[in-house]
């Protein structure tokens, strides 16, 4: 199941959006296009993204069991509140529709126990027959 995502509004955005081009940043030399993709690719499309900030590693350093019980909390927390987002969708049957639906299943399973209970006793019969 995928995770609800908040958008952020609109204002943040733009105002973002004017932080990042408010930066000043030297303008670089264009490089020639080297590859067929870049040939064809239209720079009008090409939108920069601000890089990622780096993920510091440890090598050899294990997460410690709290986080683990922290993160499995929390995503069972976060489960169980799209759970109860999903159940408000739902349109619940009243009790006469329920009651309704209950009656027919049972009918149905009567008519059709009954049909092969049927066929049962004469397939049954009919290998009697040629079997002495």
């Amino acid at each position: 199941m995928g995770r609800l995502l908040r958008k952020k509004p609109a204002v943040k955005k733009k105002q973002e959006q004017e932080q990042a081009s408010s930066t000043d940043v030297p303008a670089a030399k264009p490089e020639t296009p080297t590859s067929k993709a870049t040939l064809f690719a239209d720079p009008a499309l090409d939108v920069k993204r601000p890089a990622a900030a780096p993920k510091k590693l440890s090598f050899g350093a294990k997460p410690t069991a709290v986080h683990q019980e922290k993160n499995i909390l929390d995503k069972s927390v976060q489960f169980l509140r799209e759970v109860k987002v999903e159940l408000k969708k739902v349109t619940w049957p009243t009790r006469k529709q329920a009651i309704g639906s209950t009656v027919v299943v049972i009918v149905v399973v009567m008519i059709v126990s009954l049909f092969l209970g049927v066929v049962d006793m004469g397939l049954s019969s009919m290998i009697r027959a040629v079997l002495p």
